[in-house]
C-alpha cells in the first residue's frame, strides 16, 4: 500500500509556542502554500483520503480537492496538555526538562508522550493494513508523519525530527 503523508501549511502562530492539539490558523500565505502542495498531487488518485480534524490539515485536504476526507481524532498532533499555546521559553513547569531530557517516554504535563503518538498512529496504520486499499493519502502533522515513517522502518522514531517533513511537504511511504 502506498500512502502519501501531507503535512499541513505553516502556522500562525509565534516561534516557539507549544501548539499540538490547539486548533491554531494557518498563516496568510496559505493559499500559495496550499498550491504547490495541490500540484505535488497532480495526477494522483487515491482509494481513501484520511484528515487530521484539526482545521490546519482539514483545510489543506479540502484546498487539494479532498473536502469530503475522513477525519480521524488518532491524526491529531502529539497533545502537549498543560503546555498547549505557551512559548517553550515561558513554561515554568519544573516537568519541562524532564520532557526535554526523554520526549520519546516522558509525557507534557496534562499530555503525552512521543510513544503515545506513536501507538495512536501505529494503530491508524494498523487498521489501514487490513483494508484492501492500494494508495491512501493522509492530511496531518509534523509529528504524526515523523510516527508513520518510523511505523514504514523509514527512519528511527529516536531520529525522527531529524526528518521533519516541512510544511505543506508531501512524503511516501510503502506498507
Amino acid at each position: 500500500m502506498e500512502i502519501y503523508l501531507i503535512r499541513h501549511t505553516s502556522v500562525n502562530v509565534p516561534k516557539g509556542t507549544c501548539y499540538g492539539f490547539t486548533d491554531v490558523a494557518l498563516k496568510p500565505s496559505f493559499r500559495q502554500e496550499a498550491t504547490a502542495t495541490r500540484l505535488r498531487l497532480r495526477g494522483l488518485t487515491f482509494d481513501r483520503i484520511y484528515t487530521s480534524p484539526l482545521s490546519r490539515a482539514a483545510k489543506l485536504a479540502a484546498y487539494c480537492g479532498f473536502p469530503q476526507a475522513v477525519r480521524d481524532a488518532r491524526l491529531k498532533e502529539m497533545n502537549m496538555g498543560e503546555w498547549e499555546m505557551q512559548r517553550f521559553d515561558d513554561i515554568t513547569d519544573e516537568r519541562l526538562q524532564t520532557w526535554y531530557d526523554d520526549y520519546l517516554n516522558q509525557p507534557a504535563t496534562g499530555g503525552e508522550s512521543f510513544r503515545q503518538l506513536y501507538a495512536r498512529v501505529a494503530a491508524f496504520l494498523d487498521e489501514l493494513r487490513r483494508q484492501p486499499l492500494h494508495r491512501i493519502a493522509i492530511f496531518a502533522h509534523g509529528g504524526v508523519l515523523v510516527c508513520a515513517r518510523a511505523y514504514a522502518g523509514d527512519i528511527p522514531v529516536e531520529k525522527g525530527f531529524e526528518h521533519l517533513t516541512p510544511y505543506g511537504g508531501v512524503v511516501k511511504i510503502n506498507l
